[in-house]
C-alpha cells in the first residue's frame, strides 16, 4: 500500500531563497505552457497542444535559459507539465459531465506552492546523508536541507514533493510498503449519524461533540480580514495581513484534521464494522435556487439561513472525516459501509413506521404509530447500522 509522510524542513537563508526561486521558475513554466495551449487553440487552425509536445521542448528551453529553467530537475519540470495536462483533462471531463467547466487558470507566484519529483534519486534524494543522525533531503539546485523527521518513513520512497505553507517549508513523501497486520477482531459493529449539533452520534448512544473550529476562530478571522481590507495593495502591511489570514485558516484546517484523525482512530480500534450515511455533501451545501415573482422581484428563498447551514457543514468537515475513516479502516482490516441516508431519522427502529411527523424536533424522535421515543440522532445511527448489516449480508461472498 502507498502511504504519505509530511515532514517540516529547516532550510538555511540561502536554501530558502533557492526554494523560492525553484517555485517561481516552475510557476513560469506552468504559465508558459498554458499560454502556448491557449494561443494554439485560438489560432484559425484550432491546434491542440498536448503534454508530449511540450515535454519534448524542455531540452531546448533549458538550453536557452540555463540560469533559471536549466538549473532545476528535468523530471520535476515534466511533473509540472503533467500537472497542467491533468488540469485540462479534468476541464474536458467536467464539460462532458455537464458540470461547471472551470478552465485552467494562470498561477500567481504566491499561489504556486508545490514542486513534485516523480522518483526518489532523480533530481532529489531522501535521506541524502545517511551517515549523519540528522536527516536531510537533497534537491537539485538547492542542496541538502535539514528535515524534522518526527517518525520513521517505512517502506521504499517512491515520490518526493516540496511544499510551501506560509513561511514554512515541508517535504512530502509517498512510500510503498507492505500492508500492515489487521487489528484483532472486537466483535463490535456500529452505525454513525453525522450532524451539526453533535459531530457524530453512534448507534449505542454516544455523542461526539462538534468542535466548531471555524466558528471559534471567527472573531480573529474577522479582525484579520478587516485589517487586510484596509491595507494598500502592494504594501508591506498588506503582505503581513495576507499572511495573518492564511495562518489562521491553516490553523483551523490542522485542528479539523486532528479531530477527524482522532475520532476515526477511536472508531476503527473499537469496531469491526462501521456503517455511515452516503452523504452527497456537495448537493447538501448548494445555495437555494432564486424564486422570481415575474415582475422583476424575487420571493424569499431562505438563502441567508441556508448560508449559515452551509458554513456549519463546511466547518464540520464530514467529507474529510469520511475519507480519513475509510483510509484508517483499510489499513486496520476493518469494514466501512455507506448506506442510503433517506429516512434514516424518520423510521421507527421498533415498528418500522416512516413519517416526517416522527421527528417533531431536531433532537426528539416520537413514533406516531407505536409511541417509541428516543434521541433522533441515535435512531438515525441505529437505522444506518441496520442498513449496513443488511447490505453486508446481501453482498456476494
Amino acid at each position: 500500500m502507498i502511504r504519505a509522510y509530511k515532514f517540516l524542513l529547516y532550510p538555511t537563508m540561502r536554501q530558502t531563497q533557492a526554494l523560492g526561486e525553484m517555485l517561481r521558475d516552475h510557476c513560469s513554466l506552468y504559465n508558459g505552457a498554458l499560454e502556448e495551449r491557449r494561443s494554439a487553440y485560438r489560432h484559425a487552425s484550432r491546434t491542440t497542444v498536448r503534454y508530449g509536445q511540450q515535454s519534448g521542448q524542455l531540452k531546448d528551453i533549458r538550453a536557452l535559459d540555463p540560469e533559471r529553467q536549466g538549473r532545476w530537475s528535468f523530471s520535476s519540470q515534466q511533473a509540472t507539465l503533467r500537472r497542467l495536462d491533468k488540469a485540462f483533462a479534468a476541464f474536458f471531463r467536467r464539460i462532458k459531465s455537464g458540470e461547471a467547466p472551470g478552465y485552467p487558470r494562470f498561477r500567481g507566484v504566491r499561489r504556486f506552492d508545490t514542486v513534485d519529483f516523480p522518483k526518489d534519486g532523480d533530481g532529489c534524494r531522501w535521506d541524502s546523508t545517511p551517515h549523519d543522525p540528522q536527516t536531510r533531503v537533497r534537491f537539485q539546485g538547492v542542496g541538502h536541507v535539514k528535515v524534522k523527521q518526527h517518525r520513521p518513513a517505512a517502506g521504499k520512497v517512491k515520490t518526493v514533493s516540496v511544499k510551501r505553507e506560509g513561511r514554512r517549508w515541508y517535504v512530502i513523501l509517498t512510500a510503498d510498503q507492505a500492508p500492515p497486520e489487521p487489528l484483532p477482531a472486537t466483535g463490535a459493529v456500529v452505525g454513525i449519524d453525522l450532524g451539526i449539533a453533535s459531530f457524530l452520534t453512534t448507534s449505542d448512544g454516544r455523542h461526539v461533540d462538534n468542535p466548531r473550529h471555524s466558528r471559534n476562530a471567527a472573531k480573529k478571522l474577522e479582525a484579520a480580514q478587516q485589517a487586510l481590507a484596509r491595507s494598500k495593495r502592494g504594501s508591506k502591511r498588506r503582505r503581513k495581513a495576507v499572511e495573518r489570514v492564511a495562518t489562521l485558516h491553516r490553523k483551523v484546517r490542522r485542528q479539523r484534521l486532528d479531530h477527524a484523525h482522532k475520532t476515526a482512530l477511536g472508531l476503527v480500534r473499537d469496531n469491526d464494522l462501521i456503517a455511515h450515511e452516503d452523504l452527497k455533501i456537495r448537493n447538501m451545501s448548494k445555495a437555494p435556487e432564486p424564486r422570481p415573482n415575474g415582475d422583476g422581484t424575487y420571493a424569499p428563498n431562505g438563502a441567508a439561513a441556508k448560508a449559515g447551514l452551509n458554513r456549519s457543514i463546511a466547518d464540520a468537515g464530514w467529507g474529510v472525516f469520511l475519507a480519513i475513516l475509510a483510509a484508517k479502516a483499510e489499513g486496520a482490516g476493518r469494514e466501512v459501509i455507506a448506506v442510503d441516508p433517506r429516512n434514516t431519522s424518520r423510521t421507527c427502529p421498533e415498528c418500522g413506521h416512516v413519517a416526517k411527523e416522527n421527528r417533531p424536533t431536531q433532537e426528539k424522535f416520537h413514533c406516531q404509530a407505536c409511541g417509541h421515543t428516543a434521541h433522533a440522532d441515535v435512531v438515525g445511527a441505529s437505522n444506518v447500522l441496520r442498513a449496513g448489516l443488511a447490505r453486508r449480508q446481501a453482498q456476494p461472498a
